[in-house]
């Protein structure tokens, strides 16, 4: 296979997981509690699944297919990585501050993902933070018009977010 199929799949897979959040998110808006029951018992588990497929894609793109990651790119995975690594062993270990860490690196995470994604279209948004020998402005892959590796991302960490205030209490 080729890394155009990858890049498809991971593009689809994003777009599903972006429905998913947005259905869950409107689903805690408009109170539709016997859902929400179903939701929150794999919560934290799908949550990780995200994230590490997420890290693990990210790896893949840069690893194997050379994709140079940007400076933006590394401070998202910056927050993906430690954020897969956490709820992985959140799964198996209730530790007392996961949902705050957890969105807190989302939040981090999220917001650089989008600024990105921004930056991708409007080049002239840069402020600085850019090296100009790899831009970030630069587009390793675009699917369906919008899809970039940045929009991946940003996918992941709010799904993620929507999920983790999902979740369970934590231990106290």
């Amino acid at each position: 296979m080729n890394n155009e199929v990858f890049e498809l799949f991971f593009a689809m897979l994003s777009l599903g997981t972006l429905g998913f959040g947005l259905v869950v998110l409107f689903a805690r808006i408009f109170k539709a509690k016997k859902f929400l029951v179903e939701v929150q018992k794999i919560a934290l588990p799908l949550a990780a699944l995200i994230t590490t497929t997420a890290m693990f894609g990210s790896l893949y793109f840069s690893e194997i297919v050379n994709y140079v990651p940007c400076r933006l790119c590394w401070y998202q995975r910056a927050a993906m990585y430690p954020l897969a690594i956490l709820l992985v062993v959140a799964n198996f270990k209730k530790l007392k501050f996961t949902k705050l860490v957890a969105v807190v690196l989302a939040l981090a995470g999220g917001s650089i993902s989008t600024y990105h994604w921004f930056l991708e279209r409007f080049p002239d948004l840069d402020a600085g933070v850019c090296d100009a020998k790899l831009p970030c402005s630069v587009v390793w892959f675009e699917n369906f018009g919008f899809v970039t590796l940045s929009f991946m991302a940003f996918t992941a960490f709010f799904t993620t977010i929507v999920l983790v205030t999902l979740s369970p209490q934590e231990k106290k």
